[in-house]
């Protein structure tokens, strides 16, 4: 991103404009990322073990068979860490001028630097609008990245900077002096005063351009940096980056602490053992063989074993296991990173996991936190449907899309000035239109004329609509194709191309929109190209929310709708009405009450035309992808900057609010109770809704306000809902609904909604979003999930996982995640039992060595045994097995709820893998110990020395996980077979090799036993015993698990073995009914006075209006709406009280329905 920037000032007293979204320096990395890994309390365990290893009177291993295990895991680790941290690390530069403009990094902008920026760029740092390319310093940017809308927002340069152009010399010699009120998270708020030249100017919020908004149909303009960094409303709406562990990861932490507990009692019982043992026993042994040393105190004897049985019987835990977990971890990563299937080929963007650490919390999520502008939707309104004089024009219901590419589209070439972007396929509209149906006509000229829409025209015939919204930029492009081309304006004309002809309408007043009339008017009169005398009437055209049957059945569809209704005003009745207006708007006291009654009193007795249909498109698969995932029991809650009528049709359109659902709610701020929005159907019964949702658990629906207080229809809640003591009333309502859509919330209570879920309900939760104003909750949520969209990399830099489409997060979830989950639940299962079963052979041998910490396996075993014998057929399942395919995964969402119960890896699992493998370590040590005692070889000499015992049961403890780890495996691969019978055939070979004369004469001191395999191994009783223990140990586990699978089977046991079961029904389900209107509009007041002012207006207009008589009254209404601005800020200096309370009375006025007749 390029940006200009000169001149900076004072700049070293504030902070830098850098941002850092990775949690390392070159400086911080090494005791940052130590600090992380030793809070895994393995890590520390192992670290004392290598302590207690270094002293070599309690010591029975080399120091180096653990320390290098642990320098390898962390660095392995620390190597992990960095690359992720690394990769999310991405610099932005611009344009930087001290004595001229040249290019630099956002990171070196300063408080007091002077930037340009020019069209579709960034706002990089919180800026003083001074000067831009419009007139009178208006510019427009989109605040998508902060607060969802993609409404275009008007902001206004002070007239004494706006003077300054684009004049470099006077910019450089700007020496203003800005105090303001500190940094702080409002993005909304804004207080400040300019000092210059013995001045001072007001400064607020629309004199400000926040970093993270896009400037938009402006030219250039430049500003001053008030805030940068972390200091800017963005950032301080933004959580810190914090270190995020899965739940798995913390439940060994805390049964590492239960193993570390096991093994002191088994250490402490040992060593009780020993130094009864040395009293009673080992004193005799002095004779003949003497101690170097003699410890005469048995007790002091017994301190020294506890420490070596510690030491001995470390492998409980091996820090082979944490190795492992990062391998499979790093493999899960590269399995989403390759799936063709998350692939998006449109802008060549692949699925990416930016982190390692946190595959396996993919398969347990219950909550989703979703953004819905640019995550569920693609921000893009389309014309979709009209209904014009009780006749509704659209695509049969029947015709799918496969169809409706082979539909011809209407052929607009009849048009010159149309737009090649826009399709409508019923052929039967365009034939009324050429047919000259009246009504059609005024139809579509009353969507050309009522609206706020700026009109470009650089070149002949190429239109380009600057619109406040994207719905009216939709609307007049749809008028625009069929013929009534909106060409030009004046702040008294509209120039429109009516089928070929050029007219001109007089512009005499514009009843702007908000968000309590919901509606806007357009009174003009309109005039033939002859002369003035021509003008034969009045027309009022009023677009309004006055919701009949054909906008009920559009809604139903989840559309945004409109009516459309005009009527004649008598030229007399309108001169006295534009006298009462005139008085009104000079009015100090209730004026908005008196504007509001004027404008309710001209928009009676109307003749409704007809209404439209926009749909905000949204992203492919989104509606099927949010209902696989309500099948799977997770909550999806909707948490979005829009306005509530956006919020919740857009719910409706992705099958998230459904006509089954009884009620939908909204909870007010005000009080702790809950109140209907509307009866949603005509049997609910006014006032039995708190009851209801208190004494019923299957309310469906929740709807919740955030930010602003909102009057539109309902009562919303406000941020003091969050508040501890409203917050665990607002949490168990939520939680009995099955959808919750909060609407109107900032950046920073995103946050704090998905942290009271993470506070109190102790769930994982994903946040998914596309722009800047969804990175804190990214942050906040166990993962984080960034859609690379239109609004920018911000939510991607700070994300877990990424990729292009929403609906790749049904793949994500209940495919790798559901994988990831079971692989990494099955391979922490089998490693602790296969390591029970080796270390504990230790302790029941101590019982028959005099408990004197002699090892069972020779040394070279005990280091091989996780490196070499049993590391890659233990990786191979934990990357590659699977219980079900990814076809059934999908087909069957309920598949997922074992790992949001916490199933197939806790506590219960854990007792019942060390119970197996404490079996197992009896098995191997027992059964070859009272073999032995009682056989020969084949020459008849005895078998039973301490090297034939070690081989024989080490032999047996690799066979039986061997053929353990063949009855975990439910995916054989190739992989799979070659590692297991490898690991089988790597073992005999190192067995012999170690036993071997060539070994010997080599390292004579360090491989003593010459030939104890060869000599063991070749025995028919050794293998007899062998088989024996190798049955004993396995068999009950086949019963087990055949009569559980039998009698008990899993969701996925069937799915498995009894084939596909019937799939689960995910189809969309069509609305018919009405829920809820929307409104096409901005949620804020629009352009009417900026237009009428003529502010917003270019000195040159290709197309000129003509002169035109002016009805008496009409430079009245003019200059009270230049006044109006000027008085209520003035207004508002003198009295901020009277101010407030008029605003006050205004939000609150209540919304009156019109009849339409």
């Amino acid at each position: 991103m390029m940006m200009m920037i000169f001149y900076r000032f004072f700049s070293s007293l504030f902070q830098d404009n850098r941002i850092r979204t990775s949690k390392y320096n070159i400086f911080t990395f090494l005791p940052i990322n130590l600090f992380e890994q030793f809070q895994r309390v393995a890590n520390a365990y192992f670290l004392f073990l290598l302590i207690l290893q270094l002293i070599p009177q309690i010591s029975s291993l080399s120091w180096f068979t653990t320390i290098v295990p642990l320098v390898l895991v962390l660095t392995i680790t620390a190597v992990k860490d960095a690359t992720d941290d690394y990769v999310g690390t991405v610099p932005f530069r611009c344009n930087v001028l001290c004595s001229r403009l040249q290019n630099e990094k956002w990171m070196n902008v300063r408080v007091g630097d002077i930037i340009k920026l020019e069209n579709n760029q960034f706002v990089a740092a919180d800026l003083l609008l001074l000067s831009s390319s419009e007139p009178y310093g208006l510019c427009y940017v989109e605040t998508a990245e902060l607060d969802g809308e993609t409404n275009l927002k008007v902001r206004q340069a002070l007239t004494v900077t706006s003077e300054l152009g684009m004049d470099m010399s006077k910019l450089a010699d700007f020496d203003g002096e800005v105090v303001c009120e500190p940094p702080n998270n409002k993005l909304d708020r804004f207080v400040g005063t300019l000092y210059w030249k013995d001045s001072r100017y007001p400064l607020d919020n629309e004199k400000l351009l926040l970093r993270g908004c896009v400037l938009r149909n402006t030219e250039w303009c430049f500003g001053m940096v008030i805030f940068a960094g972390p200091q800017t409303k963005l950032m301080q709406n933004c959580g810190r980056t914090a270190f995020k562990r899965t739940s798995i990861e913390r439940l060994m932490n805390t049964l590492v602490l239960w193993i570390f507990g096991f093994l002191l009692c088994m250490g402490i019982i040992l060593a009780i053992g020993n130094s009864i043992w040395e009293e009673k026993v080992g004193k005799n042994f002095r004779d003949y063989l003497v101690w170097e040393d003699v410890l005469s105190n048995s007790v002091f004897s017994g301190f020294l074993t506890f420490w070596s049985y510690i030491i001995i019987l470390n492998t409980v835990v091996p820090i082979s296991l944490y190795v492992s977990v990062e391998v499979i971890r790093l493999g899960h990563s590269y399995f989403i990173n390759w799936d063709r299937k998350m692939y998006y080929g449109q802008r060549d963007m692949p699925a990416e996991a930016r982190t390692t650490t946190l595959n396996e919390e993919l398969g347990q999520v219950e909550y989703i936190f979703s953004d819905k502008t640019g995550t569920l939707t693609q921000n893009i309104m389309v014309f979709n449907k009209c209904s014009i004089n009780g006749k509704t024009y659209e695509m049969p219901d029947l015709v799918f899309l496969t169809q409706l590419q082979k539909t011809p589209c209407v052929d607009f070439s009849f048009n010159p000035l149309r737009d090649k972007k826009f399709h409508f396929y019923d052929h039967s509209l365009v034939e009324a239109i050429k047919l000259g149906d009246p009504m059609v006509e005024e139809f579509f000229r009353l969507l050309a004329l009522c609206h706020t829409v700026m009109s470009e025209e650089k070149n002949e015939g190429e239109l380009v609509y600057q619109a406040q919204s994207p719905d009216e930029g939709a609307l007049v492009t749809a008028a625009r194709n069929f013929g009534f081309v909106f060409r030009a304006r004046t702040p008294e004309t509209i120039t429109l191309y009516e089928m070929g002809k050029h007219v001109t309408y007089q512009l005499l007043a514009i009843l702007d929109f908000n968000n309590v009339r919901k509606r806007m008017s357009v009174i003009g009169q309109s005039c033939t190209a002859k002369s003035p005398a021509d003008c034969e009437r009045n027309q009022c055209l009023i677009i309004c929310l006055n919701m009949l049957l054909p906008t009920t059945e559009f809604a139903g569809e989840g559309l945004r709708t409109l009516a459309l209704a005009y009527k004649d005003l008598d030229e007399e009745y309108f001169a006295d009405w534009m006298k009462r207006l005139h008085i009104a708007s000079t009015t100090l006291e209730n004026r908005e009450e008196l504007l509001a009654s004027l404008y309710e009193e001209i928009e009676q007795d109307m003749m409704l035309l007809g209404a439209t249909a926009i749909e905000d498109k949204l992203q492919e698969g989104v509606a099927e992808t949010i209902a696989c995932l309500t099948l799977s029991s997770i909550k999806i809650w909707v948490l979005t900057g829009d306005k509530l009528e956006t919020a919740m049709n857009i719910g409706y359109s992705c099958n998230m609010l459904r006509d089954d659902m009884n009620e939908v709610f909204i909870i007010t701020g005000h009080t702790q109770s809950v109140m209907p929005i509307v009866p949603l159907s005509p049997h609910n019964a006014p006032g039995c809704f708190f009851l209801i949702l208190l004494s019923c658990p299957t309310v469906p629906a929740l709807v919740v306000g955030l930010w602003q207080p909102d009057s539109c229809v309902g009562i919303s809640l406000q941020a003091h809902a969050l508040e501890a003591d409203l917050e665990c009333l607002l949490l168990d309502t939520a939680c009995l609904c099955k959808t919750v859509v909060c609407c109107r919330v900032t950046p920073l209570q995103k946050a704090q909604v998905v942290e009271l879920v993470k506070k109190y309900k102790r769930a994982v939760t994903l946040a998914i979003g596309d722009g800047a104003n969804d990175v804190s909750m990214i942050k906040t949520a166990h993962i984080g999930v960034g859609i690379s969209g239109q609004e920018g990399m911000q939510a991607v830099l700070a994300s877990d996982y990424s990729f292009a489409q929403f609906r790749y997060l049904q793949r994500l979830l209940l495919v790798h995640g559901r994988w990831s989950y079971y692989r990494m639940c099955r391979f922490l299962c089998y490693f602790f039992y296969k390591n029970f079963a080796f270390t504990l052979v230790h302790f029941w041998f101590g019982f028959f060595c005099g408990f004197s910490a002699q090892t069972v396996y020779d040394q070279w075993f005990i280091t091989l045994f996780n490196i070499v014998y049993t590391s890659l057929p233990v990786l191979a399942m934990g990357l590659f097995d699977q219980d079900v395919n990814e076809q059934n995964s999908l087909r069957q969402p309920k598949l997922y709820e074992p790992g949001q119960l916490n199933l197939l890896f806790n506590k219960r699992q854990f007792f019942m893998c060390t119970l197996q493998g404490i079996y197992t370590s009896c098995v191997l040590f027992f059964i070859p110990y009272g073999a032995f005692s009682n056989t020969v070889r084949d020459d008849g000499s005895h078998i039973a020395d301490q090297q034939s015992f070690a081989v024989t049961i080490a032999t047996s403890l690799i066979i039986v996980v061997s053929v353990q780890i063949g009855l975990d495996t439910n995916y054989w691969t190739a992989v799979n077979h070659f590692y297991i019978w490898g690991s089988l055939t790597v073992y005999f070979s190192i067995l012999f090799a170690m036993h071997s004369d060539g070994i010997f004469r080599i390292f004579p001191s360090h491989f003593p036993f010459i030939g104890t395999a060869r000599n063991s191994l070749t025995q028919t009783s050794v293998w007899l015993v062998i088989l024996l223990t190798a049955v004993i140990c396995v068999m009950p586990v086949v019963a087990i698990r055949f009569l559980r699978t039998d009698l008990y089977p899993t969701l996925s046991d069937k799915v498995r073995y009894n084939g596909p079961l019937q799939e689960q029904n995910l189809k969309r389900v069509r609305r018919t009914s009405s829920r809820r209107s929307a409104y096409a509009f901005s949620h804020q007041e629009g352009y009417g006075e900026l237009i009428t002012s003529g502010k917003n207006m270019k000195a040159a207009r290709l197309f000129p209006a003509p002169p035109t008589g002016r009805i008496p009254g009409s430079s009245s209404w003019i200059e009270s709406l230049l006044k109006k601005r000027t008085e209520m800020a003035s207004g508002a200096a003198v009295g901020p009280l009277n101010g407030s309370a008029e605003r006050s009375k205004s939000e609150n006025t209540p919304v009156q329905q019109q009849h339409i007749d």
